[in-house]
């Protein structure tokens, strides 16, 4: 089903019993796959391609108990040229997903996050609200990047690394704040990065760590809590 209002460029490719709602604007060249809806208002580039079953610019829900409760009042989700973005993947209004994004499949990404030019969102991948992840950043399979992260450029999570942005655990008292990665910070599989703490530029975060502190930029971190392996990468 296609609303008479959406916009679609030239050779666009379609596949069997996809939804486009009211408003969409497709640029020219995009394969969208089967299966597939495309929330009200949400803006498709050049070239890009939608695997199946994927829902693009989902409004979130919430419930009585949800402390943060989304905003009703978010803009649409707006998708660069050249997007890639694989089969049963969800992503929600009020976000931007800029040129040359590759989204692996089953990925999720959330409102308000912003992710920037060539990055990689890994299969499984979760990316929380509030988040904003810089240009050529890879975020590799079933990572869980916390609400109100910031990700600069260049930074690479090994698969499953784990992060958090509430010190209390839902108890209250704190405000929220998840974990700061400036550029070129390396995180090793299966690591785990507390509320608030900075990787600083060009850090190390060894496989399996759990970091609870500030990592000082060029530092190697590994352990239980991390400890400092070398003060500078490669030293």
């Amino acid at each position: 089903m296609i609303d008479p209002t959406a916009s679609i460029g030239a050779n666009a490719e379609l596949g069997e019993e996809v939804i486009i709602e009211q408003g969409v604007t497709i640029g020219e060249g995009v394969t969208i796959g089967h299966h597939v809806v495309i929330k009200k208002d949400t803006s498709v580039g050049n070239f890009v391609r939608i695997d199946d079953h994927s829902v693009i610019g989902k409004m979130p829900g919430t419930n009585k108990k949800m402390a943060r409760k989304p905003s009703s009042q978010l803009k649409p989700l707006v998708i660069g040229d050249e997007v890639t973005i694989g089969a049963n993947c969800v992503l929600y209004c009020g976000s931007t997903i800029e040129n040359g994004v590759f989204v692996g499949d089953l990925a999720s990404i959330r409102e308000k996050v912003t992710v920037k030019e060539d990055s990689i969102i890994g299969r499984n991948a979760i990316i929380e609200t509030s988040t904003e992840i810089g240009r050529r950043v890879t975020i590799q399979t079933g990572c869980y990047v916390t609400a109100d992260m910031f990700i600069e450029d260049e930074v690479f999570m090994g698969p499953c690394v784990s992060t958090s942005n509430d010190k209390y655990m839902g108890s209250g008292g704190s405000p929220h704040a998840g974990p700061i990665l400036r550029k070129g910070a390396k995180i090793g599989n299966n690591a785990t990065l507390l509320p608030g703490i900075e990787i600083k530029e060009n850090a190390i975060v060894g496989a399996g760590a759990v970091v609870t502190k500030d990592v000082q930029a060029g530092c190697v971190v590994v352990g239980s809590p991390a400890r400092v392996l070398r003060s500078k990468a490669g030293g």
